[in-house]
């Protein structure tokens, strides 16, 4: 497919790293992964610390996880793969070395040679996925301040030795906008398979960019997608920079993204691929996955988001817009199809999630199971708007406490006093203020139909919103009559 040309002059490679959540222990050794939370340097064993005469031994089921995440990115399935170690020294990584996968010198890794369509607007994409490996993260490093300016800093070696998956993109990406747009999608796809990223640090994006025929960059440890966006749009200005000031730079970098102070810092130059002086792990077999095995596993595969889009639009008559925004959360699509189990219709429970819930979980920064709403809440409230008890105006304000605080919808409505008004002597008196203050509008509406939505709108400002208007509109209208018979007289 054509891109323009500004869009070729940016190129994007990603790797991600993705800590497989659902297992228990760490990749090579029975330490507990869930370390969260834990004083630090607490998750530790002579294993994962790389102590002499310890041996390492490979969780089963990280291979099972790293199988399907590549039929998911429709990747080959190779029949063995092997582990390789990965040489360097750096204080996050208390062996000295990292027990990874390679793909060259006869390696072989768990799923390569995939791809993973994007759309952007309106446009399909694919990103080749270049090859998906199974390694061991390394510890956690802390800077008090700046990383560039921290006096020292802290090791917390409890993460060090838990499964991640590196998943490496062909250089296929040419704006910030479409590395978010792919990590979105990915992270649905590995929500759906089970994997918790939105965990603190289970998703980490390494960035590489360059200007065509410039020196490639490497943006390290990006969290979160608008991070990812930000720092590419500060890459690629700084880079345009360099180039239009004529100091190019000779060496590949490795720099940090500073969420702060929103900008990349310069860490090192970046190693070359023989720096780490790759070979194959003596400690470990070669893993074989045999054709029962694979099919097995493929049996076993859930529902993908793109399955499930289809399946909205198919069962419950949603657009591909809606239901694309629905299943690029896993939470969100759950919170939809358990709403609309419990009744009202999905068009309605939809719109509801996509234009108002959405909007606020936005504004928070929050997913919707970090929130106080549920789809047993939304459902009585939407039951609220259907039997006239409150308008759709007030269901707004309430739906906000609702998701902050957990509310019954009903609970809210008697203590703030948002009772919708539908007593008609009651609304009449509204009328007849409006009426008075406003005598312009009321000639006007005498022959023109469009001022009485006027007059129906100051009722509501008067009212706050509580006013019934299918009652306070026909109260209008009956009122214009008495004048207009009043004037024939």
């Amino acid at each position: 497919m054509a891109t323009t040309k500004s869009m070729d002059d940016v190129i994007i490679g990603l790797e991600i790293h993705v800590q497989v959540t659902p297992l228990k222990t760490k990749l090579f050794c029975g330490c507990d992964a869930d370390y969260r939370d834990s004083p630090p340097n607490t998750h530790l064993c002579p294993v994962c610390l790389g102590l002499p005469g310890s041996l390492p031994v490979l969780n089963e089921k990280a291979v099972t996880h790293g199988i399907m995440t590549g039929l998911a990115l429709n990747c080959e399935i190779p029949e063995v793969c092997t582990f390789y170690r990965k040489n360097y020294y750096y204080p996050d990584m208390p062996k000295n070395f990292q027990i990874s996968q390679y793909d060259k010198a006869g390696g072989v890794t768990i799923a390569s040679s995939g791809y993973l369509n994007i759309k952007l607007k309106n446009e399909d994409r694919r990103v080749g996925i270049t090859r998906i490996q199974i390694e061991e993260d390394p510890g956690k490093l802390s800077y008090p301040g700046t990383i560039d300016k921290s006096a020292y800093t802290l090791i917390d070696y409890n993460r060090a030795g838990i499964c991640l998956l590196e998943i490496v993109t062909d250089p296929d990406l040419h704006s910030p906008e479409e590395a978010r747009l792919f990590l979105q999608k990915l992270r649905a796809i590995l929500e759906h398979l089970g994997i918790e990223v939105t965990k603190e640090g289970a998703m980490r994006c390494d960035a590489n960019i360059s200007l065509r025929g410039g020196t490639r960059v490497e943006i390290k440890n990006i969290s979160g997608f608008k991070e990812v966006q930000r720092a590419l749009q500060f890459e690629i200005k700084r880079q345009k920079q360099m180039k239009k000031m004529k100091r190019t730079e000779t060496k590949m970098q490795t720099r940090h993204w500073d969420d702060e102070r929103r900008m990349t810092i310069l860490l090192r130059t970046k190693e070359e691929e023989h720096d780490y002086r790759y070979f194959p792990e003596p400690d470990l077999v070669r893993v074989r996955v045999s054709p029962e095995m694979l099919e097995e596993i493929k049996q076993t595969m859930p529902e993908l988001p793109e399955e499930r889009m289809q399946r909205f639009m198919k069962d419950h008559g949603l657009s591909e817009y809606d239901a694309g925004v629905l299943t690029s959360s896993k939470a969100m699509a759950d919170f939809f199809e358990n709403a609309v189990k419990l009744g009202s219709t999905p068009k309605t429970i939809c719109n509801w999630m996509i234009n108002d819930v959405l909007k606020h979980l936005n504004q928070e920064n929050i997913e919707i199971n970090e929130s106080k709403i549920t789809p047993k809440l939304i459902i009585s409230l939407l039951d609220l708007i259907e039997k006239g008890t409150i308008s759709g105006k007030i269901a707004k304000k309430i739906l906000v406490t609702m998701i902050d605080t957990g509310k019954q919808p009903e609970k809210i409505v008697k203590e703030s006093g948002l009772l919708r008004i539908s007593d008609r002597s009651e609304i009449v008196k509204f009328v007849e203020k409006v009426f008075q203050e406003h005598p312009g509008p009321v000639q006007d509406a005498l022959t023109n139909e469009k001022t009485i939505r006027f007059l129906v709108g100051q009722v509501m400002k008067m009212t706050k919103g509580k006013a019934d208007p299918t009652i306070t509109n026909k109260i209008i209208k009956e009122k214009l009559d008495e004048i207009r018979n009043s004037k024939d007289i």
